[in-house]
């Protein structure tokens, strides 16, 4: 190569290594990077840590971009009992790197009045991972998991609209499916019309004091396929971005300056349509402690108060433990648990009504026969509405440590709800499940509300119906079919009054549990743990 060559490559590369140099340079520039690095350079030198590196790395995080969501990812599993159920992954890029953040899942849920199949049930969790996979995780790319708020205002939209299109379709298979009878109606002779209205008028007035006396059920609240998407992205994200910042979801979605540990609601015993007895009117009964107690004290008395019931059920009555860790008993008359609960007290030195008060599940919807108008509060004991206010007014009087009675009746029987307040006043409460009525009318008596997360609720929507019923709200966390959300954490964030946990002979509440426990030592360190003085109920 001649010299004149040589120097020519010379040239050239050296104009391209300053070439690099300028955009380099103008790149640091444009980004802040020199000053930043001699700031993180000073505070350095003054700090003088340990870890060098580590003290850079942890300065230089602080200055990185917010983490993004990059992907969702839904699949269908199962939970512990083998129901079908769908989990949720929310992947984030954070400093320049995807990261998978946690996985949730959540089971399908129903009121009592939809009867689903094995088949239908997976087609809810398909369809829930199929808007996870595709239309959510299009829509949530890019987004930031702390924006709470924005996340679940996509999510129930996207809902809404769905929602709006299955309406549509349902509306025209109903128009298609109408038969040439019901069409020609109209073209029936004046004559014959008014002969039929006159009897219909007829057999109304016979019916009239029956149809008063005896409500229609409202239409049940219809769970449109692939819905539980919503709530187990919702609660995936939000736990994303609690740990994204650090903290613990309790605090992330914090509506309470000081936090309190809610009540922890244990079901002591079940006499509902599952259990070996004839009795079906007392789907739980539960115990409420005394204020003031630790958790952990909660739970130690609680033990050793079932340990009393199992040994005098033991020795006088057929029992069966149920899949939610509940005792199941077989009684035929709604006197015989609350003896049990009675016994048990005194055998152990609680003092029932005083130490520990009792609230009553009563699930009266689930027992109505639509066919005679009444409750099936035992097998072949039928009740009428007010029939059943005076056997609650019997029960409340002769056991006045029962304070609260939760879903008397169906929220149609509005007389009875009101009858039934007017008789006990101010000696127990009424509390009625809005987990699919949080927007319908207040009913009338009612001074608590029970509330479980499930399908389309967002943590949003939790956050904005517990501000509404700030003072008298109690969460369910209770594991099984009604639902398989761990909401322990959200619970005491939203600043509820009450957590429904479920019988202790299951892990899943143990597990709770262990979690209150942790969390209420925590806030006792930091010194913001506040008293809750029962503002509802005892």
């Amino acid at each position: 190569m001649s010299y004149q060559g040589f120097m020519s490559r010379v040239s050239t590369e050296a104009q391209d290594l300053y070439d690099i140099k300028n955009e380099a340079a103008e790149f640091y520039r444009v980004n802040g990077v020199p000053e930043e690095i001699e700031r993180a350079l000073n505070e350095l030198f003054f700090n003088k840590p340990e870890d060098v590196h580590g003290y850079l790395a942890n300065y230089f995080t602080n200055l990185s971009a917010p983490p993004r969501i990059s992907r969702l990812k839904g699949r269908e599993v199962y939970d512990a009992r083998g129901q079908l159920a769908i989990e949720t992954e929310v992947f984030c890029i954070i400093c320049n790197k995807e990261k998978v953040k946690l996985m949730i899942y959540i089971l399908p849920f129903w009121p009592f009045l939809v009867k689903i199949s094995t088949g239908e049930r997976a087609d809810h969790v398909m369809t829930a991972a199929q808007w996870i996979n595709e239309p959510l995780n299009n829509m949530l790319k890019g987004q930031n998991p702390c924006d709470q708020s924005d996340v679940d205002h996509i999510l129930s939209n996207f809902f809404m609209a769905r929602y709006l299109e299955e309406k549509d379709i349902q509306n025209k298979e109903k128009e298609e499916s109408r038969s040439p009878s019901e069409a020609e109606v109209v073209l029936s002779s004046p004559l014959s019309a008014q002969t039929k209205d006159k009897k219909s008028v007829d057999k109304g007035k016979k019916s009239n004091t029956a149809e008063k006396s005896f409500p229609p059920a409202e239409p049940p609240e219809p769970v449109l396929p692939g819905s539980l998407a919503i709530g187990s992205v919702s609660l995936a994200v939000a736990k994303t971005g609690a740990k994204t910042q650090g903290i613990p979801l309790y605090k992330y979605i914090a509506v309470p300056t000081q936090f309190h540990i809610p009540v922890s609601l244990v079901t002591l015993l079940s006499c509902g349509k599952t259990s070996p007895g004839k009795l079906t009117l007392l789907e739980e009964v539960i115990l409420i402690p005394k204020a003031g107690q630790r958790v952990k004290q909660i739970l130690t008395m609680t033990l050793e108060l079932q340990k009393e019931m199992m040994r005098i059920v033991d020795t006088s009555t057929k029992a069966m433990l149920c899949d939610s860790g509940v005792l199941a008993v077989n009684y035929e008359r709604p006197e015989q648990p609350l003896d049990l609960i009675t016994e048990a007290c005194t055998n152990f030195g609680l003092a029932l009504g005083t130490e520990i008060h009792l609230a009553v599940h009563c699930a009266a919807p689930e027992l109505m026969d639509y066919s005679k108008g009444k409750y099936e509060i035992a097998t072949g004991v039928l009740k009428s509405p007010d029939e059943l206010v005076d056997l609650y007014q019997t029960l409340i009087s002769k056991y006045p440590a029962v304070v609260a009675l939760i879903d008397p009746f169906r929220r149609e029987d509005i007389d009875q709800w009101e009858k039934l307040s007017n008789v006990i006043r101010n000696s127990c409460s009424l509390l009625s499940d809005i987990t699919y009525k949080s927007k319908a009318p207040p009913l009338p008596g009612v001074r608590g509300h029970i509330l479980k997360h499930i399908h389309e609720t967002t943590v949003s929507d939790l956050i904005c119906i517990t501000s509404e019923h700030q003072g008298n709200t109690s969460t369910e966390a209770k594991a099984g079919p009604r639902s398989a959300v761990d909401i322990t954490l959200p619970a005491v964030g939203l600043g509820l009054d009450y957590i429904k946990l479920g019988g202790l002979r299951s892990a899943d509440t143990m597990t709770k549990f262990n979690r209150l426990i942790s969390i209420e030592e925590e806030l006792a360190q930091q010194g913001i743990l506040g008293t809750f003085l029962y503002s509802s109920l005892v």
